[in-house]
């Protein structure tokens, strides 16, 4: 730790930007956005008396994933508005934070407040069920981008100091389920889903907050899913974006559509897809239509024909789906695992874990280690074996905080890092 410490603070006196390094957690689902960590020696059990290096008091609830760069973790959440159901408080006393924490202690070394920008939507329907912090901040090493709704998109340095801030649209859709998806970056731009604001897909400049290019999507359906960057195994990078309907493959630099699948999943869009080895594993829908499919990066144009490789009605919604060891493993809002074949589609387990009921499980899951980590929103986290035949690992509560978890974990330093609605929490094996 002393010597990551050194060596970033050398980074940062010298003005050489301080570039991820492998072993951090720079964005939503960590890198790649696949929820897949290659830390060894992270811990199997705990609570509150076991493991459990530190835990720091947050200013307010959130569902975004903390982020990991060097020795410090970036979180957000928010205060002044919507912190009980039955008393929301003044809309207008909203504010958003971005908190820069120490991962030795946990000390808060910044707390960055944003006001909202007005009008917001009202806490009540979904809202209530997630809050106005559901974006997971991203890092390219140098800056910090968050996404903050209708208050839009904002750069800081990493010592908190604002650099620019970009609406990207103050409306509403209709279903009024807020804002979730987490912003990602491709070498000067940062990408945005920005549906519910407006409807529209962005590319902004990262050094200026200026709009470099925008796709429209208001043709294609709800839709939250987080765009992941995918590096072919020819060079090429295609910008992968889940939607009702379809996924398509852009051309990051001018947002222009390189190759589209349509995928019969008609309704909302809400888990990120997850591409390993040139596949794109694609799970979604509601209650009117839903499924899976394995698509293979690539082509040109209309590849519906060419480049699926299987469909399927398994399906994971709202969590995103793990890859390990040629296998997927997901688990659904009510608490039930699945493990499925990923070359043949071929379900392996479907297990019902010791978390029920609806919105049981909003997080997605992450492995390591040869363990899938599944954090759930009452129940604690449950480890279960990443492999085709289930087995429960460990179950582990921290039982003195009872308000939801609906964020991923994010992993670095040897550590789990774990976000409530009250606590983040650094999870660690004991010396």
């Amino acid at each position: 730790m002393l010597r990551n410490t050194i060596f970033y603070a050398v980074l940062l006196l010298t003005g050489i930007p301080v570039s991820a390094a492998a072993s951090d957690w720079t964005g939503f689902r960590g890198p790649g956005s696949r929820g897949i960590s290659s830390e060894t020696g992270l811990p199997v059990t705990w609570s509150e008396t076991e493991n459990l290096a530190w835990k720091t008091p947050l200013p307010g609830p959130g569902s975004s994933g903390p982020i990991v760069l060097g020795d410090k973790v970036f979180v957000t959440c928010y205060s002044g508005y919507g912190l009980d159901p039955h008393t929301p408080g003044e809309l207008s006393h909203l504010k958003r934070h971005l908190i820069c924490i120490r991962t030795g202690d946990g000390t808060i070394l910044w707390d960055k407040a944003i006001p909202a920008a007005m009008p917001e939507d009202p806490y009540k329907a979904m809202l209530r069920e997630h809050g106005y912090a559901s974006q997971t901040p991203v890092t390219d090493g140098e800056h910090l981008y968050v996404f903050f709704g209708k208050t839009g998109v904002l750069a800081f340095d990493l010592d908190g100091r604002q650099l620019w801030q970009h609406s990207v649209g103050t409306g509403s859709d209709k279903a009024l389920w807020g804002s979730a998806s987490s912003p990602a970056l491709t070498k000067n731009m940062v990408i945005v889903n920005a549906w519910d604001e407006s409807k529209t897909l962005y590319a902004l400049d990262k050094k200026t907050g200026k709009e470099i290019w925008k796709r429209d999507l208001s043709e294609t359906g709800l839709t939250f899913t987080t765009p992941v960057l995918n590096e072919r195994a020819d060079g090429v990078v295609e910008l992968v974006v889940s939607l009702p309907s379809q996924v398509w493959g852009l051309d990051p630099e001018t947002g222009q559509t390189l190759w589209f699948a349509r995928t019969g999943i008609d309704d909302s869009m809400i888990p990120t897809p997850v591409i390993v080895d040139g596949v794109a594993y694609i799970h979604g829908g509601g209650p009117r239509s839903f499924g899976s499919l394995a698509v293979r990066t690539g082509g040109t144009g209309d590849v519906t024909n060419t480049h699926i490789v299987w469909s399927s009605k398994e399906v994971a919604s709202p969590p995103s789906l793990v890859v390990a060891e040629n296998f997927l493993y997901w688990v659904n809002d009510s608490g039930k695992a699945f493990c499925m074949n990923a070359q043949t589609a071929e379900l392996q387990f479907s297990e019902q874990l010791p978390a029920t009921g609806r919105f049981a499980v909003y997080a997605s899951p992450v492995t390591a280690e040869g363990r899938i980590y599944i954090v759930t929103r009452k129940k604690g986290t449950i480890v279960i074996a990443a492999k085709p035949q289930f087995q429960l690992v460990a179950h582990n509560m921290l039982a003195s905080d009872e308000s939801d978890c609906n964020a991923s974990l994010a992993v670095g330093n040897k550590c789990l890092f774990l976000r409530s609605n009250r606590y983040l929490y650094c999870i660690k094996n004991a010396l």
